[in-house]
């Protein structure tokens, strides 16, 4: 390497001075030493482009401090991939400063809310590296959240009596509920009938002591 930096500096001196003719022959004469690109070469005579031209270094948006943060919140949404954890990061950020989880700085904390679904599998690369095996997401966690949450199928009715309904309302608020009215829809369904029988209704919004 320190020979054609050598032969780089003695031919670019020629190479400046010399006619147009005698240019040609040293580019020749160059891109035969080197195997250069003939329009690289003559960007290297002309001084355009050095062979020592320093690497400059990417200035890190999302440093370690990050790092850390955002493996806490990919814990606590049980490993989604970065695209189903960037909605997350809001609502979980809030509930776990809430509850005394965690403690951001509040630097830290605006990276971590602009960050975007791309960069965080990047940052939560070396974190996914350390998982045994190929399997992404904690082991027995989905099937403990279902033994957990009781499940009612069609064999389980215990024979209601006639007449029997389940009523349920639902409030299109589209997420986590903020202040406001929104419209509401009463469900009434008699699954003992056959063909089973429903019925759906919009309800004007009710206070929150008589929601059922």
């Amino acid at each position: 390497m320190t020979t054609r930096k050598e032969l780089i500096e003695a031919l670019r001196l020629r190479y400046r001075s010399a006619a147009f003719s005698e240019r040609i022959k040293i580019l020749d004469e160059f891109v035969a030493l080197t195997c250069y690109h003939r329009k690289h070469a003559i960007r290297v005579l002309r001084g355009e482009f050095s062979p020592a031209t320093e690497v400059r270094l990417r200035n890190r948006v999302y440093d370690e401090a990050v790092a850390q943060a955002l493996t806490v919140l990919w814990e606590a949404a049980d490993r989604v991939c970065g695209k189903r954890l960037k909605p997350l990061i809001p609502m979980l950020v809030d509930a776990m400063e809430r509850h005394g989880h965690l403690d951001l700085d509040p630097v830290i904390k605006t990276k971590v809310l602009q960050v975007s679904a791309a960069t965080i599998d990047r940052v939560l690369a070396a974190a996914r590296a350390h998982i045994d095996g190929q399997r992404k997401r904690r082991k027995g966690v989905g099937a403990a959240i279902r033994r957990s949450i009781p499940v009612r199928t069609f064999a389980d009715w215990l024979d209601p009596p006639p007449g029997f309904f389940e009523i349920d309302m639902v409030e299109h608020c589209g997420g986590p509920k903020t202040d406001g009215d929104y419209a509401c829809r009463q469900s009434s369904a008699a699954s003992l009938r056959r063909p089973p029988w429903k019925s759906r209704c919009a309800r004007p919004p009710q206070p929150p002591d008589r929601h059922f």
